[in-house]
């Protein structure tokens, strides 16, 4: 095992971690700013108001794509176990 490989596995790693973590975070976004900009609109300053939106958002886009998600941690993760079994031979 090279430092290289080491490397290569850490990289794919974080772009991973960070595929999967995308949609995500990006739903949450969208859906804090529409609500904050409603919230500028209609002169409403509570601060809770847009928790219960988001919540409800990213619970419903982790169901829309759980197949995608299980697919890709599915393909990673045997991507992984063959390097791990390439690596030691």
């Amino acid at each position: 095992m090279d430092i290289e490989d080491i490397v290569l596995m850490g990289r794919e790693f974080f772009s991973m971690a960070l595929l999967l973590t995308a949609p995500v975070v990006a739903i949450s976004l969208i859906v804090g700013l529409v609500i904050s900009i409603g919230q500028t609109v209609t002169s409403i300053q509570e601060q809770t108001l847009s928790f219960a939106p988001r919540i409800i958002s990213v619970v419903l886009l982790l169901i829309f794509m759980a197949n995608w998600y299980l697919t890709t941690l599915q393909s990673y993760t045997t991507l992984i176990f063959t390097r791990m079994i390439e690596l030691i031979r």
